[in-house]
């Protein structure tokens, strides 16, 4: 504590030698002082937690930063539903709830808490309302936000529009080098989501274990957390919706573990299984999955 102000350490020091005492013999001289203490000092007191504050934020865990709350979910949209008002003022994530690409924004949403803020409207994809490539977005893609009077789509694009355009803690840090780190991260994804699906129809152990390799070294870089850039991040929300069900599948098909040896990477998805924002975005049947995988990318396994 030297390294705050005296006044802080000074009125510190008065709150722990009235702790012991009851309240019968606190001395008044005593209060008042440290009242006034605390009054002439105020604004270098007010600085001096706004110090602590910024000190704690790099260490404080995920789960203490994540601000979502508990929910009840819409009801899927398909096709014969009519239209939600469009520009109305309030701002709208159209999703699915089992696209991966959609489950990132979702998962900002809910660590931001913007639950109340941003109103989820899911598709379902197999049967998806005309009315949103006809009037909403054109693609005809999830995810897409409606928000100040326009239309953005693009997963990785809208997970930073909220971290920047929204309240809620920051999901990407200050420090230029892991800013860096992230964007390279960042720009690795479709790489690594690319890599995998294509191995599905070869060895996947041989073909995709190097992207996971990649990842695994990836974990090493920082030693302040258990996430890619120490702290919770974009990144991490980039990744674990793809890496959650590439687990299952390769595991059920192909009975690969994509965390044997890779230690960190067990770690990392362990830790974001606490996560109360990701958690509640984990909505995949793991039988419909594998079975959707298969058909999909025409999957053979040889076992």
């Amino acid at each position: 504590m030297s390294s705050l102000p005296r006044s802080v350490v000074t009125y510190q020091d008065h709150l722990s030698k009235l702790q012991p005492l009851s309240s019968s013999r606190i001395c008044c001289k005593t209060v008042k002082s440290c009242e006034s203490l605390l009054r002439s000092n105020r604004h270098r007191t007010s600085l001096a937690f706004s110090t602590l504050v910024s000190r704690a934020q790099p260490i404080m865990g995920a789960t203490t930063l994540d601000k979502s709350v508990p929910e009840n979910l819409p009801p899927t949209l398909d096709a014969p539903v009519e239209q939600p008002p469009l520009f109305d003022g309030s701002s709208k994530l159209y999703t699915s709830y089992s696209c991966p690409f959609a489950q990132r924004v979702w998962i900002t949403r809910n660590f931001k808490g913007l639950q109340d803020k941003i109103k989820l409207v899911p598709l379902n994809l197999q049967n998806r309302p005309a009315w949103y490539g006809e009037k909403v977005y054109p693609t005809n893609k999830v995810p897409a936000l409606e928000h100040d009077g326009k239309i953005i789509g693009e997963s990785l694009d809208l997970i930073k529009y909220l971290d920047s355009n929204f309240e809620g803690p920051s999901l990407l840090p200050d420090d230029p080098g892991k800013k860096q780190f992230a964007d390279e991260l960042l720009s690795y994804t479709d790489t690594f989501s690319g890599t995998v699906f294509k191995s599905f129809k070869g060895d996947p152990p041989k073909e995709a274990g190097p992207v996971f390799d990649h990842l695994e070294n990836a974990l090493h870089k920082f030693d302040d957390g258990p996430f890619f850039l120490g702290q919770f991040s974009l990144v991490d929300i980039a990744y674990i919706p793809f890496i959650e069900r590439f687990q299952i599948f390769l595991s059920e098909v192909f009975k690969y573990d994509i965390t044997a040896g890779r230690p960190k990477l067990a770690n990392w998805i362990e830790e974001l299984n606490k996560i109360e924002a990701y958690k509640q975005t984990k909505k995949v049947d793991p039988d419909e999955l594998v079975e959707f995988y298969k058909k999909r990318h025409s999957v053979n396994p040889r076992l």
